[in-house]
């Protein structure tokens, strides 16, 4: 059974991953991070907007905006009814769909029994840093420091497990919006070392994120899991996620100019 969306849970992610350059514009949030991540460099339709005129207007602004930024043109569109015409406007424009993403909610007070080992910081250790970026990043030291920057606009807690070598094993971050005013948290980073998988680490990571998170008075907890990522989906599931959602995001492909004869 498909659990009841989190109110606010757009807001809440985009807090949770905020891009450092960002502009509002006809209820479209646009951003973009130097081109490091797909979220913090795409645009977030908080309203998505009905009359064709106008969404063709808006998707022309867009469109110069990033071209300014030298990124290319993506949308992060949620799974909702209020979508469907900006959807009929990008599949007539040729954009692509792709990296389905599914949101799981999870509720708080379950007295989730603490995991022993898990180290935890306030701010995210530079070993921290290397595992998670050794496993999701995609970019030199230039794009890890923009990286790190997103993470710490949001106060979160990042969780570390180490082998029996001492060597980190696998990472874990539980980000903590303000405007959700301790209530509500957001599981991301959840990173484990290749030949350290299917060992445990990473329910660890999750039980002592969860942990952490209730003793400071978090009651819904949410994540976002690659709809193709059935390990980690099998995973969150035993840990009591439901789905409540999902979004895909929408790119521009890229225009070609005529070669030859």
């Amino acid at each position: 059974m498909a659990a009841e969306p989190m109110p606010g849970i757009e807001a809440l992610m985009d807090a949770a991953w905020a891009a450092p350059d960002r502009e509002e514009r006809a209820g479209w949030v646009l951003r973009a991070a130097s081109g490091v991540t797909q979220r913090a460099n795409s645009v977030w339709p908080r309203e998505p907007g009905t009359d064709p005129h106008l969404l063709s207007a808006a998707l022309r602004e867009a469109r110069l905006w990033y071209r300014k930024r030298r990124l290319p043109l993506i949308f992060q569109v949620f799974d909702d009814p209020r979508s469907a015409p900006l959807n009929a406007l990008l599949d007539e424009e040729g954009f692509t769909r792709q990296s389905e993403t599914l949101i799981l909610v999870r509720d708080g007070g379950t007295e989730v029994p603490a995991a022993g080992g898990v180290e935890i910081s306030e701010a995210p250790t530079r070993e921290w840093l290397r595992l998670w970026w050794s496993v999701d990043g995609r970019g030199d030291d230039k794009d890890l420091a923009v990286a790190r920057k997103i993470l710490e606009a949001c106060p979160s807690l990042y969780a570390l497990v180490r082998d029996d070598g001492g060597e980190p094993a696998a990472v874990g971050r539980l980000s903590l919006p303000p405007d959700a005013g301790g209530a509500a948290g957001g599981l991301y980073c959840m990173a484990t070392r290749p030949d350290a998988r299917r060992s445990g680490y990473a329910f660890r990571i999750l039980r002592a994120l969860l942990s952490e998170g209730e003793a400071r008075g978090v009651t819904s907890f949410w994540l976002l899991v690659v709809a193709s990522n059935t390990g980690a989906r099998e995973l969150y599931t035993r840990a009591g996620f439901r789905l409540a959602g999902r979004y895909l995001y929408r790119q521009e492909r890229p225009k070609r100019n005529l070669t030859g004869c």
